[in-house]
């Protein structure tokens, strides 16, 4: 065991690991002994816990507001739950972190359940990043765009929206509105006219100063107001200046300012929840049915809706479901800044920790509390009525996948429903950026974010079947040099029970040699073709390896199932080929070339005209390139002559 000396100040600085080691069997008794061995010098002070198994893989985050004592709860084996139970078997180390209070720890438990995604956690079962609105604020006028990830920009962000289409919306009614420009910063340099969106009334034109910066300015001010909730200043100014303007016969600006006064009426009437009064606020409400949860969210800003969105966390197996909602809110707001207000549909034992954990990452005083009466319990009580809804259709949903891979194993002759489906299709032009990918789908649908692309490096682009063969080749080998004993982790990573082919009988004989080239013989693969109807869906011919062909009534469930597998990879491996060609386009030989940077390729470029032209150049006319010197032109004549 060892400790590390303690720091005042933050949690991360304040760490101690103590590590107790068994067999690898799960072992209820061994599990004990290791908690006891780190029970013994654990302090009575706030932090947070790992268990890990005797690989090391993280089992169970936890905190506490004093450790010893929470510890010490799980060598009570008779009192805990089945599941703890399980967890405290597996058990032979843990690691603890000591805090300088309770919100702290709350605050790096989110942080390492999300870095962890631990078995045993209640987990956010969502892995897409949510949109804002940025109003920049690096430029003299500044633009307005669509957000995600790191908020590393300059500028105003307004947030989150449920969904990109509510932020495309928005996007659309302000630019009508306001006429904030949405152009990057280099095609506003290069204007020397108007662009479309100038024409169609939805941009001032500040990049040909058609608007000073001043009447920019005095719009930003504007858009910052309604944004905030101040909708109606927004209207009553618009209004006296379409009238003023009226009044002074200037009959087109008049029109120009009814045009922005119907977007704003427009953003107004499309609020389908009426949450006057409201401000700022994030509102909550469970539903839980059949071992299910489900949690909707509704996000409100200055009183405007900005979309809901439902979520169904995983792990909630025998826990209790205040626990869950708590664990929710601490990891959603590890993605999300909370807002000043959030409204939950039950009491939480640990609210006040969690107020203060949402304070301190937010930076100002958050309220979370349960509403009683008026708007706000209206709009929790309408929440709560779409979290039913919503578990409602996914158990329905999840009925009929269960139901859709049964008929696939049926069909396919599996052991039993297939958990992980890996589907494949090659794409290239004439044998040009040829690349193959992979999609993968289980009992929850798609899984995204284990999509695969790949690069074809050795078959010829020209032949179908050689590229197909060097993409399973290529899969196949890694997943037996990495994971040999074909062990499926937490998130489904691991061996596919069914291979889905783009094709016919040809690429099924080139999967097929994949397989018996490394050995492999419990993989089944069916190519799926078109059958002699191209392009008549519902003609599809499915090839077994045995060489049976089978096809599927028109209106057969499982047929539509496997179309769209096979849609979906078709859509992913034009949109990578289509991106792979347009990168491909842009690129130049300079780029190659070592010790060139953007500047200095811009440079080469500006004085020579073309990378032809820099690489048929002589050492003299490199050096007299500007921003040159003797050594960099020196190694640009060396890469393209010294060959």
């Amino acid at each position: 065991m060892s400790e590390t000396p303690n720091a005042p100040n933050r949690f991360h600085e304040d760490k101690a690991s103590f590590t107790v080691r068994g067999s690898d069997a799960p072992d209820i008794d061994a599990g004990v002994a290791a908690i006891r061995n780190v029970l013994a010098t654990l302090p009575a002070r706030p932090g947070v816990y790992r268990m890990q198994d005797a690989r090391g893989e993280v089992l169970y985050v936890g905190k506490a507001r004093a450790l010893k004592n929470r510890v010490a709860n799980y060598t009570q084996v008779s009192r805990l739950t089945k599941r703890l139970q399980r967890m405290v078997a597996q058990t032979r180390s843990m690691t603890i972190v000591t805090t300088n209070n309770e919100a702290e720890a709350l605050l790096l438990e989110a942080q390492l359940i999300k870095r962890y995604r631990p078995p045993y956690n209640v987990l956010l079962r969502d892995d897409k990043s949510f949109p804002f609105i940025l109003l920049r604020a690096d430029h003299e006028f500044p633009r307005i765009q669509k957000h995600r990830g790191a908020r590393r920009a300059k500028g105003n962000y307004y947030g989150p929206f449920a969904s990109a289409g509510s932020v495309t919306q928005t996007l659309n009614a302000l630019q009508k509105l306001f006429l904030l420009r949405s152009c990057t910063d280099g095609f506003f340099k290069t204007r020397d006219r108007p662009c479309l969106l100038y024409q169609i009334k939805r941009c001032s034109a500040p990049c040909v100063g058609r608007i000073d910066q001043a009447a920019y300015a005095e719009l930003i001010a504007d858009a910052k107001d309604f944004l905030a909730g101040k909708s109606t200043k927004v209207q009553a100014k618009l209004g006296t200046q379409m009238q003023a303007a009226a009044e002074a016969m200037d009959f087109e600006l008049a029109a120009v300012l009814r045009d922005r006064l119907k977007a704003l009426t427009f953003i107004q009437g499309s609020q389908a929840i009426n949450a006057d009064g409201v401000g700022d606020a994030d509102i909550f409400a469970m539903a839980c049915r059949e071992g299910t949860i489900g949690i909707q969210a509704f996000f409100i800003r200055g009183g405007q809706n900005w979309g809901h969105r439902s979520f169904f966390p995983a792990h909630t197996n025998d826990v209790p479901e205040d626990e869950v909602m708590a664990a929710f809110l601490m990891q959603f707001y590890e993605e999300v800044p909370p807002p000043r207000n959030v409204f939950v549909d039950r009491d939480l034992a640990e609210a006040p920790v969690l107020a203060e954990a949402m304070a301190e990452r937010a930076g100002f005083k958050v309220a979370l509390s349960v509403p009683q009466r008026g708007v706000r319990r209206r709009l929790l009580d309408q929440a709560k009525r779409n979290a039913e809804e919503a578990l409602e259709r996914r158990n329905a949903e999840s009925t009929t996948q269960a139901k859709l891979l049964r008929e696939v194993a049926d069909l396919f002759e599996l052991e039993g429903p297939p958990d992980r489906i890996e589907v494949y299709d090659n794409s290239h032009i004439q044998g040009t950026n040829a690349l193959g990918a992979m999609v993968v789908a289980g009992p929850e649908g798609f899984r995204k974010g284990q999509y695969r692309k790949f690069n074809i490096k050795q078959a010829q682009t020209n032949d179908d079947f050689a590229m197909m063969k060097e993409v399973l080749t290529r899969r196949f080998a890694r997943a037996q040099e990495e994971n040999p004993d074909r062990e499926t982790d937490r998130d489904g990573n691991g061996w596919p029970d069914l291979v889905l082919i783009d094709g016919g009988k040809g690429q099924l004989s080139a999967a097929k040699a994949v397989l018996e080239d490394l050995g492999i013989e419990d993989v089944c693969m069916v190519g799926v073709a078109k059958g002699p109807h191209h392009g008549r869906e519902g003609r599809e011919v499915f090839h077994l390896m045995d060489g049976r062909e089978l096809t599927l009534p028109v209106n057969s469930p499982v047929l539509f199932y496997l179309q769209r597998l096979r849609d979906e990879v078709h859509r992913f491996v034009i949109g990578a080929h289509r991106d792979k060609r347009a990168k491909a386009m842009g690129a130049s030989p300079l780029d190659d070339v070592p010790g060139i940077g953007p500047a200095r390729k811009k440079a080469l470029l500006m004085h020579f005209g073309t990378a032809r032209a820099v690489r048929n150049a002589s050492l003299e006319d490199l050096q007299k390139a500007p921003g040159v010197s003797k050594a960099m032109a020196q190694g640009v004549y060396d890469f393209f002559h010294a060959r």
